[in-house]
């Protein structure tokens, strides 16, 4: 069998996800043979090489699985978390092998997820250049003003949050960089006091952020309520909305 790179042999096993697996190996926590690689480009071979992970040694590929979660709110989009809140692993029953999800929906969020152990194609689905479309349905406080909306559709400044202190200021008391988000196709589904939209934000944009913001304040006023992805584009194995309260497997 050839050389292949470390980090997707690893991906491969269901160990992690591909980026995932590329910290785990700078972190000094692959060994080949023996001895610890903490190097991306080193190459490998599974049938050959004894590879190492944590401690516990690599078999070869797993057999791929994939699960379709209407995830409720409530519910963290991690393996794991350090405050305690019920995660969606809390919602996996009867899968025995090591699942991750790909991408993540926010703690109020509900919708499709897609959780694997198939590195590679979690890697296809989360690099900007596979422009899977996301879609979301957003629910409005109010009726945002059209040139609200048109602000979102070009894509608007909003501030790195997550680069800064809850106060928005940096370490160095200098004001909060700011980023644009990516253009975003909006289109009104539902009528009403308070309306419903689907943002779907464009993937094939080279500049500014990929990020759209729904909760934006776009008109000065309304805010919306609810956030929750409904489908990916047709070329995505998660392309069809599901309606289950957990999750399904779909077996190779």
């Amino acid at each position: 069998m050839p050389s292949e790179r470390l980090q997707k042999i690893i991906a491969a096993a269901g160990v992690a996800s591909r980026r995932n697996a590329e910290k785990l190996i700078t972190s000094g926590a692959v060994s080949i043979n023996g001895q610890i690689v903490t190097e991306l480009g080193t190459k490998a071979d599974i049938e050959r090489d004894h590879i190492r992970v944590n401690g516990k040694l690599l078999h070869g590929a797993e057999r791929h699985i994939y699960l379709l979660m209407n995830k409720p709110k409530g519910y963290v989009t991690t393996l794991r978390d350090p405050e305690g809140r019920p995660t969606i692993m809390d919602l996996v029953r009867g899968i025995r092998v090591r699942v991750y999800p790909v991408g993540r929906l926010d703690y109020a969020s509900e919708g499709l997820l897609l959780l694997t152990n198939d590195g590679d194609l979690a890697h296809r689905l989360m690099k900007a250049a596979s422009h899977v479309a996301k879609t979301y349905v957003v629910k409005v406080a109010g009726i945002p003003a059209a040139e609200g909306l048109e602000r979102l559709r070009r894509g608007l400044m909003i501030s790195a949050e997550s680069k800064f202190h809850p106060k928005g200021l940096r370490r160095d008391n200098r004001k909060p960089e700011r980023v644009k988000t990516a253009p975003a196709k909006i289109r009104l589904v539902r009528e009403s006091d308070n309306p419903w939209y689907e943002v779907t934000p464009r993937q094939d944009c080279a500049r500014g952020s990929n990020r759209t913001e729904p909760h934006e304040n776009v008109n000065n006023e309304s805010k919306d309520e609810r956030l929750r992805p409904v489908r990916a584009s047709a070329h995505s194995q998660a392309g069809r909305k599901q309606s289950i309260p957990t999750a399904q497997a779909v077996r190779e």
